[in-house]
């Protein structure tokens, strides 16, 4: 009966790990009732005119541009419609291979996959003054943006308003934005200055439950996350309104894995969000807005100004942090998807981070984090290893009670626990080590799965990438034969460092105390199997820290038997029960 509820422990172990991959999901918020939607030129959140984000818009693909050239960004915005929408990433590569090309965030209307984002003014209903939109050519104040040189837009309405958009960039991924309208009017103007963020088309994603790409940000304090697909059918149901809400400032955007473009509104007032579903013909495309809950007021002869920020780089958790503390900006770091065991992911990642800057090799630094958890964790180990080899000496005396009362199921229960509390015996503390790995195990997948930090970061030989699993593979007898096998079935993967994780697993249930049961012996013996095709696709950084994770615990579990004489060559002979 013991044996049976060990296998259930490791069974549901297994289970909690296969599950957070195929199940795990962020509870997407519940779409509000949108108002409908009318003019193109503010946005849907505009109150009391919603700008059409929902309409399906043409984007000018021609004229003048502003150049923008910083350390870590380079590209254009376009002038006649103030959109940024041309911009790389200086310091990531598609590819492990040097000169591959550069990573592509923010993309033109012209290429089929527009993402940009833009600026402008609404008004309430009834204004008739012309406001700026799609259409309008802005003068530059100068031909390049640069973080030394801030570039200022203007455009003049010829009815008494002046407006002006300038632009400013540091050295890494964040704009500043300051927003202003000046009245020569005889009349007060009331008016919503607004951005949003815009992607025509739906991206590709890597399909993994565990990790969030689509619309995303904190509003009110809280993570709010949709999915691109949740975001096009709460749309469909709403008239293109998935989510809204009203709140003092937060911050909203669309993530990638790795990639992230936000809005960042003024901290200190209350500011409207929404995040929208786009009808483009046969294509959707997505929207995030914010506009002020109430309209600014321009008297006559004043200027209104208001200042926001936007974020278009890498998630670098480091830079996400900085961005945190010194603009005000509300669990920005939620920006890169550390999951339900973010106490436990976060502080993984740092400590990882710390070896990292040491050792100079993330691989390295896996290793030397999973010796810090064995040691961590060793009192628990050491318990449950002498336990697991008393259980071994135990052997004898238990099968003799299993045949002394084969009829009597409910006495030999009885007996079985009289002996393990008689010696001393936790038949259940040998699977304790492994279910205290799982959310380990799980929380260091996700700091090598979703930090960018870890992408495309090297090992040693062949290992290019712990974020993507190993290139190697037995089945084309790692590369010799020029075919990939994968192209038959994806289980035709097979790396070296999965062969050594699933032989350093073998190795290690040799040393506890086999399943008295052949049919669960057996099973037991295949563990090792299963868990090297599981693993064989999981990110390479992954495989080695669960293969050296083993190679501890044999060394470990060796050691503490032996001194404690209690390994299978140094054991004392038991004898049998007496019947």
């Amino acid at each position: 009966m013991e044996q049976r509820r060990l296998i259930l422990a490791i069974a549901l172990s297994i289970a909690i790990l296969i599950g957070f991959q195929l199940i795990y999901k962020r509870v997407a918020p519940p779409p509000a009732t949108p108002s409908a939607p009318t003019a193109e030129t503010a946005p849907p959140s505009a109150p009391p005119v919603a700008a059409g984000a929902g309409a399906a818009e043409a984007p000018a693909t021609s004229g003048p541009r502003l150049a923008i050239a910083a350390p870590r960004l380079a590209g254009s915005l376009g002038l006649r419609g103030a959109r940024l929408d041309d911009l790389v990433l200086r310091d990531y590569h598609e590819t492990v291979a040097p000169s591959s090309p550069l990573v592509p965030l923010l993309a033109r209307p012209d290429t089929g996959t527009a993402y940009y984002v833009q600026f402008g003014w609404s008004a309430p209903a009834g204004t008739t003054l012309p406001l700026p939109d799609s259409t309008t050519l802005w003068t530059a104040s100068a031909p390049t943006l640069t973080p030394a040189t801030p570039v200022t837009l203007t455009w003049d309405n010829g009815a008494g308003l002046r407006f002006a958009v300038t632009l400013a960039v540091d050295d890494n991924y964040m704009f500043t934005v300051r927003q202003s309208v000046t009245n020569t009017t005889g009349t007060p103007v009331l008016l919503f200055p607004w951005a949003r963020i815009r992607r025509d088309y739906t991206p590709p994603t890597a399909g993994y439950y565990i990790l969030h790409e689509g619309l995303l940000g904190v509003i009110g304090g809280r993570l709010q996350e949709l999915t691109y697909a949740k975001a096009k059918s709460a749309g469909e149901r709403t008239g293109g309104l998935a989510y809204e809400a009203t709140a003092p400032g937060g911050w909203a955007g669309i993530t990638d894995k790795y990639w992230l473009t936000a809005l960042i509104p003024p901290q200190t007032s209350d500011e409207r969000v929404a995040f929208r579903d786009v009808t483009l013909g046969s294509e959707t495309g997505y929207q995030v807005d914010f506009t002020p809950a109430t309209p600014q007021t321009i008297a006559p002869g004043a200027e209104a100004t208001t200042t926001l920020h936007v974020f278009a780089g890498a998630k670098e958790v480091h830079l996400l942090d900085r961005y945190e503390r010194t603009l005000g900006i509300p669990n920005f770091d939620k920006a890169v998807d550390f999951g339900w065991f973010y106490f436990l992911t976060k502080p993984f990642f740092y400590a990882i981070d710390w070896l990292y800057q040491r050792l100079g090799n993330f691989g390295l630094a896996i290793m030397a984090f999973t010796v810090f958890v064995k040691a961590l964790f060793f009192p628990l180990a050491n318990k449950s290893y002498k336990s697991m080899g008393k259980m071994r000496l135990l052997g004898p005396k238990m099968q003799a009670l299993r045949e002394r009362y084969k009829d009597d199921p409910a006495r030999q229960q009885q007996e079985m626990m009289a002996l393990y509390k008689a010696e001393g015996v936790n038949p259940a503390s040998g699977c304790l080590p492994m279910l205290i790995q799982v959310p380990v195990f799980f929380s260091l997948y996700k700091v090598i799965f979703v930090t960018i930090e870890m992408r495309q970061a090297p090992f040693f030989g062949w290992i290019r990438d712990l974020s993507a699993p190993d290139p190697s593979n037995v089945f084309n007898l790692f590369g010799l034969i020029p075919f990939d096998p994968t192209q038959i079935s994806p289980f035709l993967h097979l790396g070296v460092w999965p062969l050594l994780m699933g032989v350093s697993m073998f190795l290690q249930q040799k040393l506890n105390p086999p399943p008295p049961d052949p049919v669960q012996a057996r099973m037991f013996q295949f563990m090792p199997v299963i868990f090297t095709f599981m693993l064989a696709r999981f990110p390479a950084g992954l495989v080695i820290y669960w293969t050296w994770n083993n190679l501890l615990s044999i060394g470990q579990q060796w050691l503490i038997m032996r001194s404690a004489h209690l390994g299978p060559e140094r054991g004392k002979k038991t004898k049998p029960a007496q019947t």
